[in-house]
Formats: C-alpha cells, sequence, structure tokens
C-alpha cells in the first residue's frame, strides 16, 4: 500500500483517515479524490502588512508576558513560524528562542 507524500512538507510519513490522509510531520489533512489547490491558503499578515508563511523568521515588536507563567518575551526575541493556523486569539505556531513551542499572535511580530 503506498499513500502519495503529503503535498506541504513532502512527507513520506503518511497515513489515511476514513476519507482523508494526514500527516503526523506537519498535520495536513487532505481528500486524496479532490484536485490539489482547491483550499483556500490562510493569509496572515505581520505588524507591517508583510504575509507570512511557514518557515519564515520572525521577531517580537513588543514584550509578551507568557500566560500561567511569570516568564516575559523580550522585544527582538526571534522566532521560526512551524505552522500558520486560523484561530481567533493565535494564528502562528512558533519555535521561540529561549523558550520553545509556542502559540503567538501575529499582530505581535514583524518579519526578520
Amino acid at each position: 500500500m503506498s499513500l502519495p507524500a503529503c503535498p506541504k512538507c513532502n512527507s513520506e510519513f503518511v497515513y489515511q483517515d476514513q476519507n482523508h490522509l494526514t500527516c503526523p510531520e506537519c498535520a495536513h489533512e487532505w481528500n486524496p479524490s479532490e484536485a490539489p489547490g482547491e483550499d483556500e491558503a490562510l493569509t496572515i499578515k505581520d505588524a507591517n502588512g508583510t504575509l507570512l508563511a511557514e518557515g519564515d523568521k520572525v521577531t517580537l515588536i513588543k514584550d509578551l508576558k507568557i500566560k500561567g507563567s511569570s516568564q516575559v518575551l523580550k522585544i527582538g526575541t526571534k522566532a521560526v513560524i512551524r505552522r500558520i493556523v486560523e484561530g481567533k486569539d493565535h494564528q502562528l505556531d512558533c519555535k521561540v528562542d529561549g523558550a520553545g513551542e509556542m502559540m503567538v499572535t501575529a499582530k505581535f511580530v514583524k518579519r526578520a
């Protein structure tokens, strides 16, 4: 049984879940019977209005307090966007230097 590679990250570790295929590395789900490119891409912009994409490097434009912690992320802290998600509060799933993985709101970052 050979499944096609993930269209987003080209991972070979794809598994089938009912009618959809799922990639465990980037969490992308798609229906193999639909034509590729039918999905509407999320358009997320940073504080300056620049479009952001997965893999972009960004920096924080203001100090951010981490919820449930006494730690504060300072202005200029660098992060890498792992995934862009649709959400009310947080749109970016990032790996932040010195703090690890966390969700960040797009209006508090600028592309580096």
